[in-house]
């Protein structure tokens, strides 16, 4: 058995790593790192220090050109700001829909392109970290359970049974997902979420908010923010 990983660099792509490698071992694991025209390179460039510390064979690749047409704000061409607060107040703001900082249908395409990698590369399985509180109130879509379902059969039954979607965490939140990689020692210290490409986390948009609370419902700190 072979596992594919779409791997961003940040919390929940790397634990889904750690745990793919657990399963599998690295020599069986490859990490797939997309491209998809954001505003920086940290989370890219976290992902290949990663995938030489677990000694994985790291894939790139890039979609940008996709979403030339979407003004999403983490694009590098949208004059959009990223917003600085937590996605429970953005989605008092957006009526129902995803926040802003959603890339439209971007799992969707991600999948489908590691499908094609993976059968090519013959893996059985692909693993994405999609999580619970993403997928709360809309904010992600694309990371819910229905989705991946749907994802899964559609993969499955297009790849001739010899391909399926493994979300672990697609039920759970982000400070379960670090109970988890605690447990297998993942080196946090060298994920990047922020959504701002400065040399330290900004700690105040949404996905550093959210990882900044599952740490320290973890009993721990952030290993990014230093002492």
């Amino acid at each position: 058995m072979k596992a594919l990983v779409l791997f961003s660099g940040g919390i929940d792509s790397t634990t889904a790593l750690a745990l793919a490698i657990d399963q599998y071992k690295n020599e069986n694991v490859i990490a797939l790192s997309i491209s998809y025209g954001q505003k920086h390179t940290k989370e890219i460039e976290a992902a290949k220090k990663i995938a030489q510390y677990y000694q994985v064979e790291h894939l790139y690749l890039d979609l940008a050109k996709i979403f030339t047409y979407s003004n999403c704000s983490l694009l590098q061409h949208s004059d959009n700001e990223i917003p600085h607060e937590s996605y429970d107040k953005q989605l008092t703001k957006t009526e129902g829909t995803p926040v802003s900082t959603y890339v439209p249908f971007r799992n969707g395409l991600f999948l489908s392109s590691a499908a094609s990698i993976a059968l090519s590369k013959n893996c059985n399985v692909i693993y994405y970290g999609a999580h619970g509180d993403d997928a709360a109130g809309c904010a992600y879509p694309d990371c819910s359970e229905i989705f991946n379902n749907a994802m899964n059969q559609a993969i499955y039954e297009g790849s001739g049974h010899q391909l399926e979607i493994k979300a672990p965490f697609v039920e759970m939140t982000k400070a379960d997902i670090i109970k988890i990689g605690l447990s297998l020692n993942v080196p946090y210290e060298l994920t990047w979420s922020c959504y701002e490409g400065n040399e330290h986390p900004c700690g105040s948009c949404g996905t550093c908010i959210d990882r900044q609370k599952a740490f320290l419902k973890n009993g721990i700190k952030d290993p990014l923010l230093g002492e």
